[in-house]
């Protein structure tokens, strides 16, 4: 209802001459047609309560009493402002309407007539209040609903961003810039406290001839088989990464010279098992790739930067495929540190073939 329109009122009175009076009174401040008179529960009951903006209702009803009204009234519709009307006045009943949702109760002395307008204008104005402060409150909470989901869309819209910033598309692993800021982080850490490190450089020996042959898809292919070989014998702690092409990197933190040789050599032990699942060529010959490993130690490199040893791991593996491919070359020269393509290397051939894995992929110790 809006404050320029004719309130719509219903009357529950009983007492033929007082309903008289009260409606006379209400047509003569808000217009004709305001009142719908009825005087009993049952009669209250009929009425179409979503076309009645406000209702005055005697305590005293012959088929029951206005609390009950007001009880089956709020039950139909919880905002409707309803106004008690009592013969005599009652403290504790004005109270209890009240506390049962009442908007107001009063007593119907002589003078009352004189001032129910204005008792029934200022209800109307507290229930328009309560109306727009609903509105409100629910505007509020759906636009506090909106913003949390537009916070959420955001946040995975960073995540997303983040994700792609820091990860090569193809293989899920670590990207250049990722892999090298980590190696930031685990290098400083482990020179702080004492800790061995190791990085291990790993090429594909044979891996042009294989694209070139097999076309791009299956070469894609081949990289993401070794990425989740990869993966599978990484700890939460490792960082795994493509460096380029096919080239990879793995970081191994608090992991000594031992224990990387082993996680090398089943690396390439499970790739190679991989590999001769695949199909054979047109020609009928199985895929010939393998891979090549250059390892460096924090320990045994002492490297002053993560630069210096991903420089080191680089010129192992290169001295890993100028001594045949498919092994493993471990820096060791530390004194050669700052001059790493004249440092000397150790090879290891890796077997070939690899004997078959167990089903689950062993973790790094």
């Amino acid at each position: 209802m809006s404050r320029a329109a004719v309130p719509r009122l219903l009357l529950v009175e009983p007492n033929a001459e007082s309903a008289m009076l009260m409606r006379q009174t209400l047509r003569e401040h808000f217009g004709q047609d305001c009142v719908t008179p009825c005087a009993t529960l049952a009669g209250a009951a009929e009425q179409d309560i979503d076309n009645i903006d406000l209702v005055i209702a005697d305590m005293d009803l012959p088929d029951g009493t206005g609390l009950e009204l007001l009880d089956r009234l709020l039950q139909d519709r919880p905002d409707i402002p309803v106004i008690l009307a009592a013969s005599h006045p009652n403290r504790d009943e004005a109270l209890h309407a009240i506390a049962h949702g009442a908007y107001d109760y009063i007593c119907k002395n002589r003078p009352f007539l004189f001032t129910l307008p204005i008792i029934v204008e200022k209800n109307l104005a507290m229930w328009r209040t309560k109306a727009e402060n609903l509105r409100l409150q629910l505007q509020v909470t759906h636009s506090l609903e909106e913003v949390r989901v537009k916070n959420t869309q955001l946040e995975n819209a960073v995540r997303q961003l983040e994700t792609a910033a820091s990860t090569d598309p193809l293989t899920g692993l670590a990207n250049r810039r990722a892999f090298n800021q980590a190696f930031e982080r685990c290098f400083s850490a482990c020179d702080r406290y004492g800790h061995d490190l190791t990085c291990i450089m790993i090429d594909l020996d044979g891996f042009k001839a294989f694209n070139d042959s097999r076309g791009h898809q299956a070469g894609d292919s081949l990289l993401t088989m070794l990425s989740r070989v990869l993966e599978a014998n990484c700890r939460r702690s490792d960082v795994a990464g493509r460096y380029g092409g096919d080239e990879f990197i793995l970081l191994l933190p608090e992991t000594d010279l031992a224990t990387a040789r082993l996680v090398a050599k089943r690396v390439s032990d499970e790739f190679a098992v991989a590999v001769s699942g695949l199909a054979k060529d047109a020609s009928g010959m199985l895929p010939s790739v393998s891979m090549s490993m250059g390892l460096a130690t924090l320990r045994h490199a002492n490297p002053e930067n993560p630069e210096q040893m991903i420089a080191m791991a680089d010129h192992a593996l290169y001295r890993a495929k100028q001594s045949g491919r498919n092994r493993m070359v471990v820096y060791t020269n530390a004194a050669d540190a700052k001059s790493a393509p004249s440092a000397t290397a150790l090879p290891t051939p890796l077997s070939a073939p690899p004997p078959k894995p167990s089903a689950a992929l062993a973790k790094s110790a």
